[in-house]
């Protein structure tokens, strides 16, 4: 069946498109953009006062399957991705077992397939078992369709192993996701260190512990000519390390989570475990240095960290609780909340940095309304305001910062490969 989606403002960065278009879709792909289309005995989906954007694409999500379907399984942040505008998500390897085989790979994409709801890739570990002694078969794990490699969760600390996975990675042309994190630095800290850690009485992490580890893949980067991508940045240093590097041409790319861009230490108030991420929400000035850099480019792409828990878990006290949020379906209005609303972005950049730049990182067809290319699309409310009651949320995962919070612009429709699914 064809369906036509009209009158809607269509902000598509890829085809510098800003304004009002209709879209005609049949057999799940893109096959007419223009002002004003008709098409007899298509099914209309009534865009106006809408954006029409493309599905965005997430480069950094944990799915929990397998082996930790309690906390999420592939279906359940199938349909949290879909809520929150996400037609892609790429989906990390700290699963048990890791995913660091080609059976695992296949399984992930047999299920996923399978449920049709939206388009996984699989990011495949750079380490057997992500133990950080022996690499990979990069060749077994690209072939299987992984878009990239890390050991999410924590970084890869031997700088040697470090250096022949960027050179053997390079042969591929694909990017190595680096959770930029010292160890000894890190020194089981389980929030920022500063003046709120010491007040709390809680062990800090320092923002060197990120910045130290994002220097050296910077220099291991520039040395064998690899591609280094820097997970969920939080430091004002990493962010003019990578700035300077960047200048240098060194082959570095970098995201920054919704959670990090919006809150600081002080959201964990009165031990707060919902706040409870890593890296760990950082200072104020930390923060306005991760705005600053995804403005001016320093920093690529918006990635959740979307990391479901259960609640035995998260309700324990602060030292014993995991790190990690749900930040599929509360994405896009946070990003709204602290980016839109101040005029720090446009909807165009920030859609390019949902959309067209995660997309671009993986390597994949997607975060475009191209004629051909399949229709992947989400219908925004801009003028929306709504009430995040994480109770309602498709994740199993039920926790954030951002409960009860009223947060602008609401995800109305998103539509994978042309599949309408309701809010």
């Amino acid at each position: 069946m064809k369906l036509l989606i009209k009158g809607g403002h269509v902000v598509d960065p890829a085809n510098r498109r800003d304004g009002r278009t209709d879209i005609l879709i049949d057999r799940g792909k893109i096959v007419d953009v223009h002002a004003s289309i008709l098409a007899d005995g298509a099914k209309t989906i009534d865009a106006s006062g809408k954006l029409v954007t493309p599905g965005f694409v997430d480069l950094h999500t944990h799915l929990r399957e397998p082996g930790r379907e309690d906390k999420e399984t592939i279906e359940t942040g199938a349909r949290a991705a879909l809520r929150g505008g996400f037609t892609t998500v790429c989906a990390m390897p700290n699963t048990t077992p890791a995913i660091d085989q080609r059976g695992t790979v296949d399984l992930v994409h047999r299920e996923a397939e399978r449920l049709g709801l939206v388009t996984v890739k699989v990011v495949g570990a750079i380490t057997r078992g992500r133990a950080g002694n022996e690499l990979t078969d990069f060749a077994e794990l690209f072939d299987a369709g992984c878009v990239a490699l890390s050991d999410d969760g924590s970084a890869v600390a031997n700088g040697f192993l470090m250096r022949r996975a960027l050179e053997y990675a390079k042969l591929f042309g694909r990017p190595l996701i680096q959770h930029a994190e010292e160890p000894t630095l890190f020194a089981n800290g389980v929030m920022n260190e500063g003046l709120v850690s010491t007040t709390l009485g809680l062990r800090g992490i320092p923002g060197e512990s990120e910045s130290v580890m994002v220097a050296r893949d910077i220099a291991l980067a520039e040395l064998t000519g690899g591609w280094v991508h820097v997970a969920h940045l939080s430091s004002a240093k990493s962010v003019e390390m990578i700035r300077q590097a960047k200048r240098r041409d060194v082959r570095v790319t970098a995201e920054v989570t919704p959670h990090h861009l919006a809150l600081t230490e002080e959201a964990i108030g009165e031990f707060d475990t919902r706040a409870k991420v890593n890296p760990p929400l950082r200072a104020e000035e930390d923060r306005q240095a991760l705005i600053e850099g995804l403005r001016d480019g320093t920093i690529d792409c918006i990635a959740t960290d979307h990391a479901p828990h259960t609640d035995w878990e998260k309700e324990a006290d602060f030292d014993s609780a995991p790190f990690g949020i749900s930040g599929l379906e509360t994405a896009l209005g946070v990003c709204a909340h602290t980016l839109i609303a101040p005029k720090l972005l446009t909807w165009p950049q920030l859609i390019e940095r949902l959309a067209v730049n995660p997309a671009r990182i993986a390597g994949i067809e997607a975060g475009t309304l191209n004629i051909g290319a399949w229709a992947d699309v989400a219908i925004i409310d801009p003028n929306a305001t709504w009430t995040v009651e994480p109770k309602h949320f498709s994740s199993k995962g039920r926790h954030t910062p951002f409960a009860g919070r009223q947060l602008p612009a609401a995800v109305v429709t998103a539509l994978h490969h042309g599949a309408e699914a309701g809010r």
